[in-house]
């Protein structure tokens, strides 16, 4: 017999059959009637105090997880407060299912109150989205909206409900898988490489002499990390992780030297540039790691490894270009270069690139200067201590600026899925809701939250969230009582003129605002204050912890390639000599 349930309880249902464990949201009118039937489901529903910290909070549960994270917002000003979330997760290839309420079909196009075009609004910064405009589309719209932010190169997908849609009856079914693939006829992602291209990529391996292997966040998305390891110690080349990919190879790993690009390392640059063969797997030549792209690798033929045609040639035109998914593809790589191998192909001797490679992780190693008596804190140093006092496997998230560039070059990255951040938009704010969403995700995992005092200011609130929730999070905010980066960049650029990136150093009152939010709140001030402070944040597990420390506002975030230059010109420390210099 057909049941007959109104579209808010078919959009839960759907939600549920989609094993769906946790909603990041906030109701209002719109789409209060799908927050009705949430009160008889088993999935848990996260109350958030403004509706980005809902989308951020998404992302950073799918970031841990590799499942949708899903978030669920009212009409008008809630949907236009998930742009910022849509936007990062599409830049930065995130599953996400956001679903917004929208007036009823009879309102729409009447400026009604709280009405927006979400659809339209969102359209580039989404997977897919749609308008559903009667709730017996709801089951296949949900079951396409899953499959096509977890398919292909993941994404962002958003569904729009008019409140009368989840308001009238549907007669209840459950679409089959097929019936979902038959429902999109022009999306099918290419997953297995094309077998010319394979071979022909693994011909340029066996021939490379100066082989790297440049690795970007497709490869943690197709969950390829073992397949990587596999092709590394195969090759036996040096691998780079750029921002997005780190912890896809262990940073212990003899084979790994670190993050390339604006901020990497002088080995990883200066690898890439001097390279013969640049196997590139799930990366897309970001600007930040190109710098000029006329002068990128330009001794290098390139292989691209890409679950998304259009990424191929964008930037960078490849001798060898392979669209498939990276998990995939890398074994069908290995498989080939087994094949020549066992048929009589001779591996290249690379020996003496690796010593050459060797030699300029000696010559050029992450540098700061040690402070004096009485200086302030180095934030460098926080992290440091950070990193070697907290649990194993800890994952680690962090805003936007240079307290992401430090954690990113300072912490050692053993396993994958253990590093949250912004990398594409670069979004202020994102570490603190991330951060929640992430202990939602794996709340056997100790997380912190590496924050600057500019990035806290505008997510804080969240914290609250934390604490009602009982979702207990580290925060260490690095306070420089400036916009860090962006002073950073008129110092270097602009001729020392600071306009509008100074902070108050007194206002607000970091721990008083923590324990406002129903954290504890914890202030360093001295170097002798930091392993205390980070081992009792370690050890209240009931509450939030903030931990502020005072740190130096003169110090830069070193390697740095100004922006729009060559990576030759990279910049060290001033204590360091120039690879430029170095390598004459």
């Amino acid at each position: 017999m057909s049941e007959k349930i109104t579209g808010a309880q078919a959009l839960i249902r759907a939600l549920e059959k989609e094993k769906v464990d946790t909603i990041f949201g906030l109701p209002g009118g719109c789409i209060l009637p799908a927050y009705d039937p949430l009160l008889s489901s088993p999935i848990r529903h996260i109350l958030v105090r403004h509706e980005q910290g809902a989308g951020h909070m998404a992302e950073g549960y799918a970031h841990v997880t590799g499942r949708p994270g899903v978030a669920m917002v009212t009409s008008g000003p809630a949907a236009t407060n998930m742009v910022t979330p849509l936007c990062d997760a599409y830049m930065d290839s995130i599953p996400m299912v956001c679903i917004t309420g929208q007036v009823s079909t009879t309102a729409i196009g009447t400026d009604a109150f709280q009405e927006c075009d979400t659809v339209g609004i969102t359209r580039s910064v989404t997977k897919h989205n749609e308008l559903i405009m009667s709730p017996d589309e709801i089951p296949l719209m949900v079951r396409q909206a899953f499959h096509i932010a977890t398919t292909g190169r993941p994404g962002p997908v958003l569904l729009d409900l008019p409140k009368d849609v989840l308001q009238n009856s549907m007669t209840w079914h459950w679409p089959t898988d097929e019936e979902v693939v038959e429902s999109l006829p022009g999306y099918k992602p290419t997953m297995k490489g094309h077998p010319r291209m394979i071979k022909e990529a693994a011909r340029l391996i066996l021939e490379a002499k100066q082989p790297v292997l440049y690795v970007g966040g497709g490869v943690l998305k197709a969950r390829a990390a073992e397949a990587l390891l596999e092709l590394a110690e195969m090759v036996d080349a040096p691998v780079v992780t750029t921002l997005m990919a780190r912890g896809a190879i262990p940073d212990d790993h003899p084979l790994c030297i670190g993050m390339p690009g604006m901020h990497g390392n002088a080995t990883a640059v200066t690898a890439m540039q001097k390279s013969d063969l640049l196997v590139t797997l799930g990366a897309r030549f970001d600007d930040r790691i190109t710098g000029k792209v006329d002068a990128f690798a330009p001794d290098a033929k390139i292989i691209h490894v890409d679950i998304d045609p259009a990424e191929q040639g964008k930037v960078r035109r490849p001798d060898v270009p392979i669209v498939g998914d990276c998990r995939l593809v890398i074994e069908e790589i290995v498989k080939a270069l087994k094949d020549m191998l066992q048929g009589g192909a001779v591996k290249p001797d690379i020996s003496a690139w690796k010593s050459r490679v060797s030699g300029w992780q000696e010559q050029f190693p992450l540098h700061y200067a040690a402070a004096e008596p009485g200086d302030a804190l180095k934030p460098q140093y926080c992290l440091e201590q950070l990193r070697d006092n907290s649990p194993e496997g800890t994952i680690l998230c962090s805003g936007v600026g240079q307290h992401q560039m430090w954690s990113s070059q300072y912490w050692n990255f053993k396993e994958p899925y253990t590093w949250v951040n912004s990398g594409g938009l670069g979004t202020m704010g994102f570490s603190i809701p991330a951060a929640i969403g992430a202990k939602v995700g794996r709340p056997d995992r100790t997380v912190w939250a590496v924050d600057g005092d500019g990035c806290f200011q505008m997510t804080a609130q969240e914290l609250v969230t934390a604490s009602v929730e009982r979702i207990p999070i580290k925060v260490a905010v690095l306070n420089n009582s400036y916009l860090g980066m962006v002073r950073q960049w008129q110092e270097m650029f602009y001729e020392e003129r600071y306009s509008e990136v100074y902070l108050s150093p007194e206002v607000p009152d970091f721990v008083k605002w923590a324990e406002a939010m129903g954290c504890v709140g914890i202030r360093v001030e001295s170097p002798e204050e930091v392993q205390p402070a980070i081992e009792k944040a370690n050890s209240i597990d009931d509450r939030s912890v903030v931990v502020e420390f005072r740190v130096d506002a003169s110090e830069k975030v070193f390697p740095m390639i100004p922006a729009g230059q060559s990576n030759d010109d990279i910049l060290l420390h001033p204590d360091q000599c120039s690879v430029r210099e170095y390598l004459r």
